[in-house]
């Protein structure tokens, strides 16, 4: 069958690599074409266009590449419709994704399936009514959304969360010494500070200067940043230069497997911290931060931004937002999370909890399985 899949950031290009090589082992004759990225690319099938094309995040960015986006969405509309797959696989990205699922609805019969749903539990509830309409199948890999969608009368699939399982799969394997790391690296063997500032220019450019601050503050640990896949090296030169903070690529996982701590962005990184066992502090700065903080207290309807609160259903990890993003506030909580800091070790121990919820079972491998039986079914 012919697969034809959408993701618009980092960690959607891991997913559905991952995804790609499950369907590949079920189906032989797969073949895929797709707005991806590198670890895509590698599983085999034809890129039409690079995640980092698409990325933009915040109202004056997107403002200022309306007309790329515009493009790159008339683009990929006529290639699914020319290229005509089996199936239209969505994942995540929704601003761009359920615009796409609403032109392959009207304009065709090919099916659109979504693979890790729009977080609508959170903001614009309303597009459930955009889902029921466009969406086929929708595969969740987060088991509170389950009841979330029951509600609205929209049956998915939940088929375990692939970030729990990428991360098991590579603590397996991982093999390797902290002193081999570091040498590795080029580090020293001082204790590591881990910063996880985002995978868009915008979200590092926001939280970056102030991550790094406080961390350097902290003199017997290095800092030590995980590059983004999409990001030139030049770009963290703007914040980074002359300072003693060392960028690595493509080994976050490595990383996080050595760091005492981190700082960390919202988003997959701070269920990716969690599931390593590494105490974090989330932070997210965003421009007028009160009026931030209104929307959040006012409109958005859960209590949480980061993925281990949210499944957790309670305060696991401090989440610095809008107008409790301060430089005083990160340095108290990070204080408190380094080894002999006060919540350190009920950090650790709450962890447990997200490890027993999400389980271990190989969730691409099952959202495969049920795409292509779901397929079958369809046909």
């Amino acid at each position: 069958m012919r697969y034809y899949l959408i993701v618009g950031e980092a960690s959607g290009d891991l997913h559905a690599s991952h995804l790609m090589g499950a369907i590949k082992g079920i189906d032989r004759d797969a073949e895929f074409r797709f707005f991806g990225g590198d670890l895509m690319s590698e599983v085999g099938g034809t890129m039409v266009k690079h995640y980092r094309d698409l990325a933009y995040m915040g109202f004056i960015p997107v403002l200022l590449h309306l007309r790329t986006i515009f493009h790159n969405m008339k683009l990929c509309k006529h290639d699914i419709i020319k290229w005509h797959p089996d199936v239209v696989i969505l994942v995540d990205y929704p601003g761009f994704n359920l615009n796409i699922a609403k032109y392959i609805k009207a304009n065709s019969e090919i099916p659109v399936y979504y693979y890790i749903s729009p977080k609508i539990w959170a903001w614009k509830e309303h597009r459930i009514k955009n889902i029921k309409r466009d969406v086929a199948e929708l595969f969740s890999i987060l088991p509170f959304e389950v009841p979330f969608f029951e509600k609205h009368k929209y049956p998915i699939h939940y088929v375990g969360n692939p970030t729990a399982s990428e991360v098991y799969s590579f603590i397996n394997k991982y093999k390797e010494q902290k002193e081999d790391f570091c040498k590795r690296q080029e580090l020293d063997s001082r204790p590591i500070i881990a910063l996880l500032a985002g995978s868009r220019k915008q979200e590092i450019k926001d939280n970056l200067p102030a991550m790094m601050k406080v961390a350097l503050h902290f003199k017997d640990y290095q800092v030590v940043l995980a590059g983004a896949p999409a990001i030139d090296s030049d770009y963290y030169l703007n914040f980074i230069d002359n300072k003693d903070v060392k960028v690595i690529y493509n080994d976050t996982y490595s990383l996080l497997a050595n760091s005492e701590a981190a700082l960390v962005t919202s988003g997959t990184a701070t269920l990716e911290t969690a599931l390593f066992n590494v105490p974090q502090v989330v932070c997210y700065e965003t421009p007028i931060p009160k009026v931030a903080s209104f929307v959040r207290r006012h409109l958005i309807k859960v209590k949480y931004i980061s993925l281990v609160n949210l499944i957790a259903n309670k305060e696991v990890v401090k989440e610095l937002v809008a107008d409790t993003f301060t430089l005083e506030n990160i340095k108290k909580e990070l204080q408190l999370i380094l080894p002999g800091g006060a919540l350190r070790d009920r950090m650790l121990s709450e962890y447990k909890e997200i490890f027993k919820i999400l389980g271990n079972e190989d969730s691409s491998k099952r959202a495969a399985t049920a795409i292509i039986e779901s397929l079958k079914n369809h046909s």
